[in-house]
């Protein structure tokens, strides 16, 4: 290896180009790669809800649907937006007091109640099917025609309404996080860093290896957009390490009098296994997640692992040629670091290790309750900006029509009209049912479908299945609404065992039940692996042990201060942060630990081991947790999507929390156990034997 990083030292202008040639591919697969909006398209798809989706895009040819109220039309308005409507690209149907009628049926043979449906005043109400599914670019599109076609005459509310203006919330906003990252890093390094220009080389380097990982995201077909709005501000803090150890590594060698080019190949070759240690904790952090039923954390893992392997890979070529080739721009705007000497903290931490040690079990009981007691939320349209069309839709349909959110029921064809008709009468009595539609209802037993023309009949028939839709006043993910999606099935079943109970609600009743088991399953793995991870960078049987335990009690208080402030976090945060801070922010517990053992094995004694692990390895840590806050804090305050912005300010938080556990309570515990780890880690003997002499 070490003849090959000198010749690319020597070549390093041409390393830097072929570099630069790179991110022509990489931009042209991050243009093509495609963005999913919806979260629940990321739910196994094995559950009866996921299927009966699809056998509504095969059987009836929809796929999403939105409602739609419009105010103050007559009916022969009303019908003609409607008609306008249908004939917009990727509709398939639109159904409605309007539409279904089609002027055959007169308001006399059709009962109030029904009629209630669709009118309450002046406001009429209708639903639009679409041909595919919630977060494909054409129920988008079609969305955005929709609100074009019909102006200030008609809102449109829903899931497919959400997801589009997700989508534009997203994409107005995703070059402002990066840019404010890449500003507070920035800062950050020009006060810790010896030069105001390397923090620009650092960025810069970083900056392409990024857009290598997004580039290459091209092979997997599509992301989520919490991926795509996160994965960069995640892989510069994560990564951002890299070029700080490499940077220190070619000062040291410089010192040790060799020329530029010999320093930076050495640095290279002393910085490789250092970093790809520090990188493995990190992967393997990013893997737990990929084991998630619910997709959304392999859609993650996979994107945020490949970005940590590119950002090594992007740091042992592409840096050292950079600063090589601005070493003398670097030397002119070289200053004093301005990040004060933290190393005098060591021997407060050797002098009161016993009190610091009680302050970590103290803190472990509230840390851990709270984190095993958070509030969640699943419903994602519930906390979206109240600006928004689609929330201010949302809001005047349960206003008007007590309707929050609306099931379907994908019904067996051979189910007789008289027995639909019965079943969706008991329905109709299930505590939080609005309303509920279907032909056979609205026609009753004595009224046969034959009087309807076939292209109406079509919209809600076929030969195999049936289109049911109930409206419910219950709020998604709420325990009423997952009671009550629990009676729907009961009755649905009793008539038609193979019927489908679908829609947003019953998908996120399953979404709740995926992510309680992906908790714990993700957990597990990621602590295991890097339990053994470990094990073997260290040597040693206790401090995996050891250091786990510091780390998970960091992000035990990180996610128990939500609980103590009753903040309500979207569900995905505490598998994906728990994951994400034990994997990115140990490797300050390794290189605390790892002086500490150096010590210990040049015979110093428990408290200079101490005192000389604290000193040697706090600058190092701070500045890496800093710069980590700094890459995250600022898309938490800016972004508009909670999930985005609460996974970002959490993980800034568990930096910090990280390194104050790493600084003050490691040590400390590390000293208590100083028997404990001599004894149980491989390469002691200089301790032991110091210790067997007194």
């Amino acid at each position: 290896m070490k003849r090959f990083t000198q010749w690319m030292i020597r070549h390093r202008v041409l390393v830097i180009i072929l570099g630069l040639l790179l991110l022509i591919p990489s931009y042209l697969g991050m243009n093509a790669t495609k963005v999913k909006y919806d979260i629940l398209y990321y739910l196994p798809q094995d559950l009866d809800t996921v299927k009966g989706q699809g056998l509504l895009i095969d059987e009836f040819g929809k796929g999403a649907f939105s409602l739609g109220i419009t105010q103050g039309l007559t009916e022969q308005q009303q019908k003609a937006l409607e008609d306008k409507i249908s004939g917009i690209e990727h509709v398939d149907s639109v159904i409605g007091y309007a539409s279904l009628t089609n002027g055959i049926l007169p308001d006399e043979i059709i009962p109030e109640e029904y009629r209630k449906i669709f009118r309450n005043g002046d406001a009429r109400l209708f639903a639009v099917f679409f041909d595919s599914s919630s977060s494909s670019e054409e129920t988008m599109n079609a969305v955005n025609a929709l609100r074009k076609a019909a102006g200030e005459q008609c809102m449109v509310a829903g899931l497919s309404a959400i997801v589009t203006d997700t989508k534009q919330i997203v994409e107005d906003q995703e070059f402002t996080y990066v840019a404010i990252a890449v500003a507070l890093c920035c800062i950050v390094l020009m006060i810790t860093m010896e030069s105001f220009l390397l923090p620009f080389i650092f960025l810069i380097c970083i900056g392409i290896s990024i857009l290598w990982n997004m580039g290459t995201n091209y092979f997997l077909g599509e992301i989520s957009y919490i991926t795509k709005a996160v994965a960069a501000v995640l892989q510069l803090g994560v990564t951002l390490d890299y070029s700080i150890f490499l940077w220190h590594a070619y000062n040291g060698q410089k010192k040790n009098g060799l020329e530029p080019d010999e320093a930076m190949a050495m640095a290279v070759h002393e910085t490789f296994a250092a970093i790809a240690g520090s990188s493995l904790t990190t992967i393997a952090g990013f893997i737990s997640i990929c084991f998630m039923s619910f997709t959304l954390g392999r859609d993650l893992g996979i994107v945020m692992s490949k970005g940590v392997v590119l950002g090594v890979l992007g740091t042992l070529t592409i840096l050292p040629c950079m600063i090589r080739l601005m070493d003398t721009a670097i030397s002119k705007t070289a200053h004093k670091a301005l990040l004060p000497n933290v190393g005098g903290i060591s021997r407060f931490i050797a002098r009161h290790y016993v009190v610091l040690c009680i302050i970590f079990v103290v803190l472990v009981f509230p840390g851990f309750y709270g984190y095993n007691h958070l509030n969640v939320y699943y419903d994602m349209s519930s906390v979206m900006p109240d600006f928004l069309p689609s929330v201010k839709a949302n809001k005047e349909l349960q206003e008007t029509f007590d309707v929050s959110t609306t099931h379907l029921i994908l019904a067996d064809a051979s189910v007789s009209q008289s027995d639909i008709v019965d079943m969706t009468n008991e329905m109709k009595q299930v505590d939080g049912i609005t309303t509920v539609v279907c032909l056979d209802s609205i026609l009753g037993k004595s009224i046969p479908e034959s009087i309807l023309p076939r292209d109406i009949l079509n919209k809600v028939k076929t030969d195999k299945y049936q289109l049911i839709l109930l409206n419910s006043a219950y709020i998604i993910s709420s325990d009423e609404v997952n009671q009550q999606i629990d009676t729907l099935e009961s009755i649905l079943k009793r008539y038609d065992p193979q019927g489908m109970l679908i829609g947003e609600a019953p998908c996120t009743k399953d979404l709740i039940a995926c992510t309680d088991h992906d908790f714990t399953v993700v957990s597990m793995i990621s602590i295991i692996a890097i339990f053994v991870i470990i094990m073997f960078v260290l040597k040693s049987i206790s401090l995996p042990v050891i250091l786990v335990a510091v780390i998970e009690t960091a992000i035990a208080v990180n996610l128990a201060i939500p609980y103590y402030r009753n903040t309500t976090l979207v569900f995905v945060a505490p598998i994906l942060i728990s994951t994400i801070q034990l994997g990115a922010t140990v490797d300050y517990a390794i290189l605390m630990t790892t002086r500490y053992l150096q010590a210990r094995r040049n015979g110093r004694d428990a408290n200079e081991s101490i005192i000389q692990a604290v000193s040697l390895s706090a600058q190092s840590i701070l500045v890496s947790g800093i710069g980590f806050f700094a890459a995250t804090i600022g898309v938490g305050i800016y972004s508009d999507i909670d999930i985005i912005s609460s996974m970002c300010s959490l993980i800034s938080r568990g930096a910090l929390c990280s390194v104050g556990v790493v600084l003050f309570l490691l040590p400390a515990v590390l000293r208590l156990l100083d028997k404990v780890i001599i004894h149980t880690t491989i390469g002691m003997n200089a301790a032991k034997e110091r210790k067997a002499s007194k």
